[in-house]
């Protein structure tokens, strides 16, 4: 195993990518970072992350922040959940512990939000300490290298290679040799497996069994459920009719314009008088298990206060966190100089 662990670091020397939140980051940044990872291409985070830092650089001006400014950073990245959790969490250890983040396993799963691998990726990244922390990367590298037979998507299939992967660790910088798995899982072992490139492919069981294509067993995925709903963009004068999302549902501190089924009559649910002025490209987004369709519709009609939406100055629109689909559309009004 010693030789195995020599050229597993010796490849992530010369292999890993730069990336901003590495080096010698502090526990602040591996949180944000790792928050961030989750769900989301490397090369989508970086500059999320970066702007994140210059708005937010200690945890201290996190905690200062409001909702909005929170959301509104993270707009784009999807699952806002992790945003607000990130936020609540800084929050909490600004008033427990004076803004200083704990080194120990308990005292972080104490936050709101850090899951066993992001409490092992700051306790391994930020602190040095022999910790696991196992990703999707981690998952299939570990799942090929034991030959592990077990859908991964299990509670006991995921306790069960996170002890495969802390006896893999050296006593020795085992914080190189981590970030090395992830690095591995995302560069060479990924679901296209490049097993000649692979540093620990002479003992990889999977390998040496034929069985990396077979390998990790998952679960077969939720079908995806398509959405197709009209968008009226409502404006009198200068302003524009919105919408926030409501606490507890998906679209949570998101901005919208008012959204129906196809088969709706927007100005007839809403009691308003409405003039069609254009209809505008379709959108089509993606978010958990949905895939939806956009028809966006330009109206305009006269001002009238409708419980639970609010009337918005068109110049300060931009400043709103807009869910994706339809700050495309509000981009492409603004483009087309539509308002």
């Amino acid at each position: 195993m010693s030789s195995e662990i020599m050229v597993l670091k010796k490849w992530f020397s010369s292999y890993r990518r730069h990336l901003p939140w590495r080096g010698n980051p502090t526990p602040y940044e591996v949180w944000v970072a790792e928050v961030m990872l989750q769900q989301t291409r490397v090369n989508v985070v970086v500059p999320y992350f970066q702007r994140w830092m210059k708005k937010f650089p200690t945890i201290y001006a996190l905690s200062e922040a409001s909702t909005d400014q929170v959301i509104k950073a993270w707009e784009g990245l999807g699952y806002y959940s992790r945003a607000r959790n990130l936020y609540r969490g800084a929050c909490y250890v600004v008033k427990r512990y004076g803004g200083v983040i704990p080194s120990s396993y308990d005292a972080l799963k104490e936050i709101k939000g850090l899951g066993s691998y992001t409490v092992g990726a700051i306790l391994s990244f930020a602190f040095k300490k022999r910790a696991v922390a196992v990703d999707s990367n981690v998952l299939r590298v570990m799942a090929r290298y034991y030959a592990f037979e077990e859908e991964i998507d299990k509670r006991q299939s995921r306790k069960m290679i996170e002890e495969f992967t802390r006896a893999f660790l050296p006593e020795h910088e085992p914080w190189v040799v981590m970030e090395a798995l992830i690095e591995l899982g995302a560069l060479i072992c990924q679901k296209k497996a490049y097993c000649s490139l692979c540093p620990l492919h002479r003992g990889c069981r999977a390998y040496n069994e034929c069985k990396v294509e077979a390998l990790p067993k998952k679960k077969p995925r939720a079908k995806v459920i398509h959405l197709h709903r009209t968008v009226s963009i409502i404006h009198s004068g200068r302003e524009i009719l919105v919408k926030r999302g409501e606490r507890g549902k998906v679209m949570q501190d998101l901005w919208e314009f008012p959204s129906f089924d196809l088969t709706i009559n927007p100005g007839k649910t809403l009691g308003l008088s409405l003039c069609l002025l254009r209809e505008l490209p379709k959108v089509t987004h993606a978010f958990t298990r949905y895939k939806a369709f956009l028809y966006p519709k330009l109206f305009q009609t006269q001002r009238k206060m409708i419980k639970g939406l609010y009337w918005i100055l068109d110049t300060k629109l931009s400043s709103l966190p807009f869910s994706s689909g339809h700050r495309q559309i509000l981009c492409h009004l603004k483009s087309c100089n539509y308002f």
